[in-house]
């Protein structure tokens, strides 16, 4: 991996087993809350907490397989690519998460660093695959 920009920050969420299976957890991030999720199967996920629709708590919403169902209006985004499932369209930002050691770690980049730099950057508009 090529060396980190300045303005990256990997912040250590906490032990796998603090997060429920199927469920979230939330970080403060540069830009607003992010959600933590972790799958049926231990994969963890990081979502910014806002659904594309009405900005609802993604966190608080049903985890399932690999997406999760927003409380508010049962709009379910894809946790891998933060993409809405069609027919509903548009997405939410992604971060990248690491586990090592059962410990999970989220990497928080500053707004310009996301424009700029993320291939995690979500398109807004882009509807997901069902």
């Amino acid at each position: 991996m090529s060396s980190a920009l300045a303005n990256e920050e990997w912040v250590e969420v906490g032990p796998l087993e603090d997060i429920p299976r199927l469920g979230a957890r939330v970080v403060r991030g540069p830009s607003g809350n992010v959600a933590i999720f972790r799958t049926a199967t231990d994969e963890v996920y990081a979502l910014a907490d806002r659904c594309p629709h009405r900005g609802g708590p993604l966190s608080q919403g049903i985890v399932f397989g690999g997406r999760v169902a927003c409380p508010l209006h049962d709009w379910v985004v894809e946790l891998s690519t933060g993409n809405a499932v069609a027919p509903d369209v548009g997405c939410t930002q992604t971060y990248a998460v690491r586990l090592e050691n059962g410990v999970v770690s989220v990497l928080l980049i500053d707004p310009p660093s996301v424009a700029r730099h993320s291939p995690t950057r979500c398109l807004p508009g882009v509807a997901g695959e069902s």
